[in-house]
């Protein structure tokens, strides 16, 4: 059941399998992780033959993306030396990650979760996120869709 406050392990199933297809398409192997409004683990996917340090990768991704409140790439520009959170990938006993791929998912500008992504370029990642969370976003049945588009060092919200 698809709820509009909560995300459910439905949905994320949902999700990872059309991350997964947008990965397969861009011909890369993905690890995909789906975490809940408190970044904690409700499914994750590893494709077949993708590297094994993208489970952590794409679970603190995600995990970033919600704790954070805001997608990965934004951090990397700010995150360099002199930036003003330089550093800030070497708190939270390392969990924090500064590379693109870890996208909130938000209802009514709420965050209900978030995707992590990791296989290809922090550019790469960050497509396939941006599937996840555009099927979301249409999942809602909103009539004015919004999704996150994000590059490294900004965040855009969309009307599709």
């Amino acid at each position: 059941m698809f709820l509009l406050n909560k995300l459910t392990l439905e949905t994320a199933k949902r999700l990872l399998a059309i991350a997964e297809q947008k990965a397969t398409q861009m011909g890369l192997l993905c690890d995909i992780a789906i975490v809940d409004e408190g970044a904690n683990l409700i499914a994750f996917h590893r494709m077949d033959n993708a590297k094994i340090a993208g489970i952590v990768i794409s679970q603190n991704k995600a995990w970033t993306s919600v704790a954070m409140q805001m997608p990965t790439a934004n951090l990397a520009q700010s995150a360099q030396p002199g930036g003003p959170t330089f550093g800030i990938n070497t708190t939270n006993e390392g969990r924090i990650v500064i590379l693109g791929g870890g996208i909130p998912l938000l209802n009514e500008g709420r965050i209900v979760g978030g995707i992590g992504v990791s296989g290809g370029s922090s550019a790469q990642d960050i497509e396939v996120a941006t599937a996840a969370v555009q099927a979301y976003e249409n999942m809602r049945g909103n009539n004015e869709a919004v999704f996150a588009s994000a590059r490294i060092g900004s965040y855009q919200q969309n009307r599709i």
